[in-house]
């Protein structure tokens, strides 16, 4: 395999002129590494969690929010947990958990019995939520399910991930389209050619030349990808006073301080007597101690 091509961290949007298909192309790098130097995971665990953050980035770009689209498993079987998080303003975070030895196989096999909750939280507006079934080889095989069932439309995805990239393909059939339906086959024919080592290691835009050369395909500017968590101070603090002084004061004489820590980038905030004193006596901000595990 050839050596992958500088950071991208972008998504791409594309449309089919006259045709009545759209599409995406996303390929994470450095934003990928961020997930990935966290935890110190297995090559089969780290694939599905690149394709699913690859997956989420796809699903977000399909509609028109402000918030977060989450991917997450809920399973009971050797990956035990998987979460994937985009928002609108195209960060990213992930993680994975597992308990046994994660194997190469198709999803029963990876994540047992179980399912893939979508969740959509939109600012201002009600919270969504879509059940994927653990059907089929692959994350995008579930995905796809979950468009002809759901959306009813026609939707396809090319996932893969590399210990130094992430990257999907998406095509879509537009809704309330009267192009003949031999347009789409014809597409999705092309796109069914691309392989994991193309969607890895070729520029975008050589890829979709190589793919579609023969379709009139307008690329529109590619939207830049970054991981940020969303943990700070400011989100701990308010939770400790939602527990109440009684309750905080109890934890910390058990303890001795009172430590929180953030799964998806391993930050730590610590609390002591004089910090939590200072928190329930002012409604300001305080600023805990942090540290990077």
């Amino acid at each position: 395999m050839n050596n992958p091509i500088n950071n991208q961290d972008q998504l791409y949007r594309f449309i089919f002129e006259d045709v009545g298909v759209r599409g995406e192309l996303v390929q994470l790098d450095a934003s990928w590494r961020a997930i990935l130097e966290r935890y110190d995971y297995p090559e089969t665990v780290s694939r599905q969690l690149g394709q699913s953050i690859a997956a989420s980035l796809l699903l977000s770009a399909t509609i028109k929010f402000e918030g977060s689209l989450i991917l997450q498993s809920q399973s009971e079987g050797p990956l035990t947990t998987l979460v994937a998080q985009a928002t609108h303003q195209r960060t990213v975070r992930g993680l994975a958990r597992w308990n046994a030895e994660v194997p190469d196989g198709r999803l029963a096999e990876v994540f047992g019995p179980g399912k893939i909750v979508i969740t959509i939280d939109n600012q201002s507006k009600e919270r969504y939520q879509g059940i994927v079934g653990l059907n089929g080889e692959n994350l995008s095989q579930a995905l796809e399910g979950y468009f002809e069932t759901s959306e009813q439309l026609a939707s396809r995805f090319w996932l893969a991930a590399s210990q130094e990239r992430a990257a999907g393909l998406f095509i879509q059939e537009l809704p309330n389209d009267d192009h003949d339906k031999e347009h789409w086959q014809r597409i999705e024919m092309l796109a069914n050619t691309v392989t994991d080592n193309e969607l890895l290691n070729l520029e975008p835009t050589e890829l979709l030349h190589r793919l579609f050369h023969e379709e009139q395909v307008r690329l529109f500017d590619p939207e830049p990808v970054a991981f940020r968590c969303g943990c700070s101070s400011e989100r701990i603090e308010s939770t400790l006073k939602a527990m109440g002084q009684t309750e905080v004061s109890q934890i910390l004489k058990e303890q001795g301080e009172i430590e929180a820590n953030c799964e998806f980038c391993n930050k730590r905030y610590r609390y002591d007597q004089v910090d939590i004193e200072r928190l329930f006596a002012q409604d300001i901000p305080l600023s805990g101690s942090s540290s990077k595990h």
